[in-house]
């Protein structure tokens, strides 16, 4: 069980960063897989009074607050429209709704789980984070930073044209994903992901022109994979260049 000394409901970022210096204490997110621990804290910093939870859309990005759930992604039809769908794929198969309408953005990026179907999903795109302290980072450079204990503010998702797709692997529909796949084109380049390898979503960018099924063995090879109850290594990696190639024949079928 998870237990708290004290409740706070932050009235802004900068209380709930002063606060979250202690390593004693807890920013609350959806508290999904948190309250499933046995941790004890000392008081837990609330974000949800902030208005850190929609998704707001211009001309040349979409912005998403750390406290929208995960459920916003997967029915919001501004970005699944401009993204061909994929957040709606890549949350479809989390637990279920009600896991969905819970579970935060901002706990999915900065956990930088293994097996985030969503890291994976915002990876293959031109992503960034915006940290309270750290700024505006890549979320390439930030899957590689060490956990600290800023505060990740929104994520933004540049509309820069890419074409996207996504796919996972899983034993039962709401397991957790044997492996997941994410693949996007912009002109000349393919950017590839491959998450719960079991580690955390990777990035490859490949330049177009050969066959499919060529590119999406190369791909493939970028990674590396480890064994779990799972699934083998050796199996993980059949699975993603079967699941790229998949979705490079795809996304070249919807160009065509």
């Amino acid at each position: 069980m998870f237990r708290v000394k004290e409740y706070v409901r932050a009235e802004s970022l900068e209380t709930a960063y002063q606060l979250n210096q202690k390593r004693s204490n807890v920013l609350l997110g959806g508290m999904m897989w948190l309250k499933m621990g046995r941790n004890y804290k000392a008081a837990a910093i609330d974000l949800s009074g902030l208005g850190l939870d929609t998704i707001q859309e211009d001309e040349e990005a979409f912005s998403i607050g750390c406290m929208c759930s995960l459920r916003q992604l997967e029915v919001h039809p501004g970005l699944n429209q401009y993204f061909d769908g994929v957040f709606r794929e890549c949350t479809r198969s989390i637990v279920g709704v009600q896991f969905r309408n819970g579970a935060t953005v901002g706990g999915s990026v900065f956990g930088r789980y293994g097996f985030s179907d969503v890291l994976t999903c915002l990876l293959m795109l031109d992503t960034s984070v915006e940290l309270y302290k750290g700024g505006i980072v890549p979320l390439t450079e930030f899957v590689e930073m060490p956990y600290d204990r800023d505060i990740l503010v929104r994520v933004i998702v540049k509309k820069d044209g890419r074409k996207a797709a996504y796919t996972s692997q899983r034993r039962s529909k709401t397991d957790f994903p044997l492996i997941a796949c994410g693949v996007a084109k912009k002109e000349d380049q393919w950017y590839v992901t491959v998450g719960a390898r079991p580690a955390k979503a990777a990035l490859a960018v490949l330049p177009a022109g050969a066959p499919a099924d060529r590119l999406a063995l190369e791909a493939a090879e970028r990674f590396s994979y480890g064994d779990n109850m799972r699934g083998s290594g050796e199996y993980r990696k059949h699975l993603a260049g079967v699941c790229i190639r998949r979705l490079m024949e795809q996304l070249n079928g919807e160009e065509a």
